[in-house]
């Protein structure tokens, strides 16, 4: 046997570590990537590693993009909302269970690593939004915010679109409704608190657990649960109607939890209340696997079992009336112990505070100026 043929018998797959501040433990090739690689551990340190640190740095980066358009439109029978709106693609809070990871690799891109750390701004989002209700044909009715990852990021500190966006449907007097998991929401109250008022606008705050140390590794650059909370006793003090959203609810991971975030989120102020079922598509399911490994190797067999055992034996099933809830005696469990803890705390579903949002006031804006046209809006040959 020759050395390079010995050395490469003595290659190993490199063991997945947790990366401080990251959901993901590794960068998954997305499904549409046509060459396939594989990690070895040749025993020569790389990163951070070659200093004795545990794993290699993985920074984010903000990447500017010009959408085309920025409403989003859905017919699914389980959703409450019809039109959504999304300020970014990736979410640097990197929360391992989030079902908008696979979106990454229709850009190329891993929904892994770099579905928290390659984000992509949306920065004429709010000048798209005006044009799209300035059009005679636009009908209004309420848009979700956040849907798919959350408006209120870390980059929208800076960026502050979804800001810029509130104060386009503030001015039009148009209904939202957000969710997030980020006490951002807190800084934009002013614009909230008025039109709640009108009821024109609603919010919901996720929370998967009351425990610091596993929501640290589940959703790592989020709001801590405590702090959470607190965004709900704020929001709520301004006058804002405020759900709690359990989403998703883990088998032996975060459902033990279920019934404390209830009481928790009713003490802090909360009117209504939802929860969805653990789902994983597409890549998500082996990213969530690595994550079990890294952090719950004690347990990620029987974790997995469970979910499997509430999607028909499989890891997920998509079928309407089924993705959202799971099917079989876990799920009913899990449906019963939800429904009787809401209904001992008075809370309603978390759909009804998006159902009694008000367009009827809506008023059409002034189209912005687009490339065509000069600053009156007159049309130009050149």
């Amino acid at each position: 046997m020759s050395d390079e043929q010995d050395y490469r018998m003595e290659l190993r797959p490199q063991p997945l570590q947790a990366r401080k501040g990251r959901g993901a433990v590794s960068n998954l090739q997305g499904r549409y990537e046509v060459q396939t690689r594989e990690e070895f551990d040749d025993g020569w340190p790389v990163g951070d590693d070659a200093d004795g640190g545990s794993t290699a740095a993985w920074k984010t980066h903000i990447t500017e993009e010009h959408a085309k358009s920025i409403l989003s439109r859905n017919a699914s029978p389980d959703l409450p909302f019809g039109v959504s709106l999304n300020p970014y693609r990736g979410c640097e809070h990197g929360c391992i269970y989030c079902f908008a990871r696979p979106t990454h690799s229709y850009l190329g891109l891993s929904p892994g690593l770099d579905f928290e750390s390659r984000i992509f701004a949306k920065v004429n989002a709010p000048q798209l939004l005006r044009q799209e209700l300035a059009k005679p044909s636009y009908v209004p009715e309420p848009i979700a915010l956040g849907i798919i990852t959350d408006a209120y990021q870390p980059c929208e500190r800076e960026l502050r679109l979804t800001r810029r966006v509130l104060e386009v449907l503030h001015e039009c007097e148009h209904p939202v409704a957000l969710i997030t998991k980020s006490a951002l929401i807190e800084r934009d109250i002013d614009l909230l608190a008025p039109m709640a008022a009108r009821r024109q606008a609603a919010a919901a705050v996720t929370i998967t657990t009351l425990d610091p140390e596993i929501a640290r590794t589940l959703e790592p650059r989020a709001a801590a649960p405590a702090r959470r909370l607190r965004t709900i006793r704020t929001l709520t003090e301004a006058g804002i109607p405020v759900s709690v959203s359990i989403a998703p609810v883990i088998p032996f991971v975060t459902e033990p939890d279920l019934e404390r975030v209830l009481e928790a989120a009713v003490e802090a102020g909360a009117v209504n209340a939802g929860y969805i079922v653990l789902r994983l598509p597409w890549e998500v399911s082996p990213l969530f696997q690595q994550w079990l490994q890294a952090h719950f190797p004690d347990r990620a067999q029987r974790v997995m079992n469970r979910i499997r055992g509430m999607r028909g034996g499989k890891d997920y099933d998509a079928t309407f009336g089924k993705r959202m809830r799971g099917e079989g005696v876990w799920a009913d469990l899990i449906r019963q112990r939800f429904a009787k803890a809401a209904d001992r705390l008075g809370l309603g579903e978390r759909s009804r505070n998006f159902r009694m949002l008000d367009a009827s006031r809506f008023r059409r804006p002034d189209a912005p100026p687009t490339g065509s046209e000069n600053a009156d809006g007159q049309l130009t040959l050149f």
